[in-house]
């Protein structure tokens, strides 16, 4: 019986051990590559899906989305979108409706992506959706995933330059991850769903002693 918790303390978090997707990544920054890679996706039962855009630091508009990463259980696409922008390839991904693609907020990533080139939306699903079935009012990664998994999504490349010349090893095993971590809480809670092998804890705040 998995315990779940209606709000996980993050207090806890940075105990936890540090988990990392080990499968292959593969920088996609051509057209040509990218259609390669799209057959292979097309071929799979469910996919992973995150975004990544260089931060602004000052007020003004978002830059738009410079990395679009693709995973399954042991493979994940970084698609260059600040190299090669938006090749018919990808949005024939995006738009279809066979295959579906797992991730956290999507409408948000979907509306960046739009910025980039106007396409029909798939099939897309929502985990912040799926874990409201269960009582988790978390919604960041992080904490989800330390939640169901009891391990730690470092965070430490967030920021970093999504659209630098070359990505360094750190921010492409941070990308990966993060599609990767959107297929496995999916997997993960609709195996909990169908055997309802999970139980739900309440969170208790603090009493602040503050007058």
């Amino acid at each position: 019986m998995k315990e779940l918790w209606d709000k996980f303390d993050k207090q806890r978090i940075n105990e936890l051990p540090v988990v990392n997707f080990e499968g292959r990544i593969i920088v996609v920054q051509t057209e040509e590559e990218a259609n390669k890679a799209v057959r292979y996706l097309m071929s799979q039962p469910l996919l992973g899906f995150d975004t990544e855009t260089r931060p602004t630091f000052r007020p003004g508009p978002m830059n738009p989305v410079a990395l679009l990463q693709v995973a399954t259980d042991d493979t994940c696409f970084l698609f260059r979108l600040c190299k090669m922008g938006m090749p018919d390839s990808v949005v024939r991904l995006l738009s279809d409706t066979e295959v579906r693609k797992v991730a956290l907020s999507w409408r948000d990533d979907i509306g960046q992506l739009q910025r980039r080139r106007r396409f029909q939306t798939g099939d897309f699903f929502d985990l912040q959706n799926h874990v409201s079935e269960f009582g988790i009012k978390d919604l960041s990664l992080q904490k989800l995933f330390a939640n169901v998994f009891g391990q730690k999504i470092s965070k430490g490349q967030q920021l970093t330059n999504w659209e630098a010349d070359v990505l360094t090893e750190k921010q492409k095993l941070y990308a990966a991850t993060d599609a990767w971590a959107c297929l496995r809480l999916y997997e993960e809670l609709s195996w909990l769903k169908q055997t309802g092998e999970w139980k739900l804890l309440e969170h208790e705040e603090p009493v602040s002693t503050e007058k």
